[in-house]
């Protein structure tokens, strides 16, 4: 993120602890659903959620890790997540400006979890975060990105270009799910399907 989207952030915690109605949106709560069923694995035991907001899907992402670190540009989105976990000890959640404060020491993680922060960033900066991706994924980990499709003011990228910068990293396509709405893509180091992984076919 930059500075100077700061103070568009800034006012939309200050006016609500849940300025996109994560909780009490029918549109929200299923697309947390969707990306969570569109998880291949069950379970991982290192996840990072950057952008985590209002902390709705880093609850969500919880029982599916044993160890969360979630962050977010916003100190104020900050402070909601933690309230919002506190009952969680496998999460942990820390104030990252992306792409300079990308926790490399923290990996590898075998799940990354890109909602809805992409479009935020300059071309340059999604670039680095797609590496950061890379380098931070563990050999068995998997990269999601869901995002909303629409334009909007705060918009420093189109969607379609977020995706296509994390799909050139060469990581295998498990999951590609497209609505008007919104899109979501999940890659993966190991390309085998769920069923592959289960010895099914």
């Amino acid at each position: 993120m930059t500075d100077g989207q700061r103070p568009y952030f800034d006012a939309l915690y200050a006016h609500s602890d849940d300025p996109y109605a994560l909780r009490d949106r029918w549109y929200e709560a299923r697309k947390r659903a969707v990306l969570l069923a569109a998880l291949p694995r069950q379970h991982y035991a290192k996840a990072y959620e950057p952008g985590c907001g209002a902390g709705e899907l880093t609850h969500a992402l919880a029982a599916r890790c044993g160890q969360l670190l979630a962050s977010d540009f916003s100190d104020r989105a900050v402070q909601i997540t933690q309230e919002r976990t506190r009952e969680l000890t496998n999460v942990r959640v820390e104030q990252h400006a992306l792409p300079g404060d990308w926790p490399r020491d923290a990996g590898p993680f075998d799940l990354i979890v890109l909602s809805e922060v992409g479009y935020f960033l300059q071309r340059a900066d999604m670039q680095r975060v797609a590496e950061c991706c890379k380098a931070s994924l563990a050999a068995d980990g998997t990269l999601v990105a869901c995002d909303w499709r629409p334009g909007f003011e705060q918009r420093s990228l189109p969607t379609d270009e977020v995706h296509g910068i994390l799909g050139a990293l060469g990581l295998a396509r498990l999951v590609l799910h497209e609505e008007d709405d919104f899109v979501l893509h999940a890659w993966a180091r190991d390309g085998r399907s769920v069923a592959q992984r289960e010895g099914i076919r």
